[in-house]
């Protein structure tokens, strides 16, 4: 049985314009130009090897930058606050449709980096103790578990066998524990389910 070629290409930076590029394909050369909010990068890591338009260092090349917008996408790829207060998705447009997305637990959107971040970094814009519900204590007693961990005290989230609570300068994380592990409240460490019982299979 032969099997049919597998179509090669490569992309190539075009000289002068940033929002366009050569494609070559098995032997033919094309001129393409990236989709309205996107660049050429060479990664290519949003959309038909472009990128989100500020992620992408232009040098000397020309790009128009003209919004195509619908309800709810400034352009037709992008990502966007979803809201003005400080939240904990938002909102994703890839041909011009906006799509809600959330953060990983105890992440907030940060509109400077186009990304989730934790929320003690957007003070005072968030309430991180608003975001992850806890509260730190100004002290940690010495002979206590969480103060083995201090200038970072763990503390226990009750009922989930998956995330733990650390203080970074007085002001709460969610951290996860990561896959395949469970969060041992008697330890304050992240270990295999099968040392922790309770938190075994079948457990949330």
């Amino acid at each position: 049985m032969i099997r049919p070629a597998k179509s090669l290409s490569n992309a190539y930076a075009h000289p002068e314009a940033c929002d366009q590029f050569f494609l070559c394909t098995n032997g033919t050369l094309t001129v393409e130009t990236c989709e309205n909010g996107l660049l050429f990068d060479g990664k290519g890591a949003v959309h038909n090897h472009c990128n989100y338009n500020w992620a992408v260092e232009c040098g000397d090349r020309k790009a128009d930058l003209t919004p195509y917008s619908s309800p709810g996408c400034e352009y037709q790829f992008g990502i966007y606050p979803d809201s003005s207060e400080c939240s904990t998705s938002y909102v994703k447009c890839a041909y011009g449709i906006p799509n809600q997305e959330p953060c990983t637990p105890g992440l907030v959107y940060d509109e400077r980096t186009h990304s989730c971040n934790w929320p003690d970094l957007l003070q005072p814009f968030c309430n991180p103790e608003a975001v992850i519900g806890f509260k730190c204590p100004s002290k940690v007693p010495a002979h206590t578990q969480s103060a083995k961990f201090w200038p970072f005290p763990r503390f226990p989230v009750p009922g989930d066998c998956h995330h733990l609570i650390t203080c970074v300068e007085g002001q709460p994380r969610l951290i996860a524990c990561g896959e395949g592990k469970v969060f041992d409240d008697q330890n304050l460490t992240c270990e295999d389910p099968e040392l922790v019982p309770h938190c075994g299979h079948g457990h949330n």
